[in-house]
């Protein structure tokens, strides 16, 4: 957190946004965000900031690289995200900026001595627990519509206005959504899918239309909403949860695949790929004895993707207890039998098979001998009384 900064004259810094509204909320400071009334590009360049806005000018601080934008408007242009022309300017006012902005509890200002600037209802909003948009050109915006969902998963106890809620389906019939660009979908998607309570994103999307024409694989299941929230619960790592997410994908679409459409990051698209293969097998894998169970780790490339094994089991727990309390001994003797495998020294045995004049393929079939032996013998121990 830098200190106030202190610009040339006329221009004057504001504390905006989320840093005000968690202040207010009592939770732990992040970065600030700053507008800056009364600056120039020029000015914000020669107070040594650093220059990063594509769209509009926004500026990095040369110490702690909290952004700084200069206050401005916009007006509509075209269909969807991109659709703005926007004006900075040093007659542009702080009131002006922050009626562009979203919602109510995110329009809120600090001042160098202190005073809240409040134009919006906003800190009224924050006592009563409720998400409402600044003005009507807040549907002029529609991932506004994905910002609130993942603004209902983080602030699990704020409600949705109905007229935003409103406004939000009227956008959805008028094809705003239809507008966006996949990369943003998934990044607000993701970011949603990390909150405290993911249902909710999914059920506000549901709600208001988006869902359909977003995510046309889902809809807003019990099964589905408990998963992610169970993950949600466990600290689940991004991965576990969009294959959760993909696991109750049941309505069948034209399009591409859900993945492969929001340009989805290959880490979690693995995951998720993987689960839907071996779920079944996993979930069956205590019946099976070391050859079955080596067989399986070498189908989910345990030895050389640990991690990603890891988070197979976890959401293949998740997926089959579909929120409910789950024993996870299943993922512990199978996370178990990775590491004996691991442990098992696959060099001796591949030296001792070379030195017997086996060649190529014998030599790997010895290999995976060795560790079927050492798995054996780790189920033979576990079953010993």
């Amino acid at each position: 957190m830098t200190a106030w900064p202190a610009l040339p004259a006329p221009a004057q810094a504001y504390k905006v946004g989320g840093a005000v509204r968690d202040e207010l909320l009592g939770l732990p400071a992040s970065d600030s965000d700053w507008v800056v009334v009364g600056g120039s590009p020029q000015l914000m360049l020669d107070a040594g900031f650093r220059p990063v806005g594509r769209d509009f000018p926004v500026f990095l601080h040369p110490r702690s690289g909290e952004e700084f934008a200069l206050a401005r408007t916009e007006r509509k242009s075209a269909p969807g995200y991109h659709g703005f022309a926007f004006h900075a300017a040093p007659d542009v006012t702080l009131e002006q900026d922050l009626a562009r902005r979203d919602l109510s509890i995110n329009a809120m200002a600090r001042g160098v001595g202190g005073e809240l600037i409040d134009p919006h209802g906003g800190q009224a909003d924050l006592r009563a627990r409720v998400l409402r948009h600044v003005s009507p050109a807040f549907a002029e915006d529609p991932v506004r519509i994905l910002r609130l969902a993942r603004f209902a998963a983080r602030f699990v106890d704020f409600t949705v206005a109905e007229t935003t809620f409103e406004m939000m389906r009227s956008m959805v019939a008028g094809g705003e959504v239809d507008a966006l660009v996949s990369e943003r979908v998934w990044q607000e998607l993701a970011r949603g899918l990390m909150e405290r309570r993911p249902s909710r994103m999914i059920e506000v999307l549901a709600g208001c239309g988006a869902l359909g024409k977003l995510l046309p694989e889902l809809d807003a299941a019990a099964a589905l909403l408990a998963t992610l929230d169970t993950g949600a619960a466990q600290q689940a790592e991004l991965p576990v949860r969009y294959a959760c997410l993909t696991h109750w994908a049941t309505r069948k679409v034209t399009s591409p695949p859900l993945g492969q459409r929001l340009r989805v990051g290959s880490d979690c698209q693995e995951v998720a790929t993987v689960l839907a293969r071996e779920h079944a097998a996993v979930q069956a894998s205590a019946g099976l004895g070391a050859p079955g169970l080596l067989a399986l780790l070498e189908r989910c490339d345990a030895l050389r993707r640990p991690q990603r094994f890891a988070q197979l089991l976890h959401a293949s727990e998740l997926v089959a207890s579909a929120g409910q309390a789950a024993a996870p001994a299943l993922r512990q003797r199978l996370a178990q039998a990775l590491r004996v495998v691991a442990g098992t020294d696959a060099a001796a045995a591949a030296s001792a098979a070379l030195a017997r004049g086996e060649r190529g393929p014998a030599v790997g079939q010895a290999v995976a001998q060795a560790r079927c032996q050492a798995l054996h013998a780790a189920l033979q121990a576990e079953s010993t009384p």
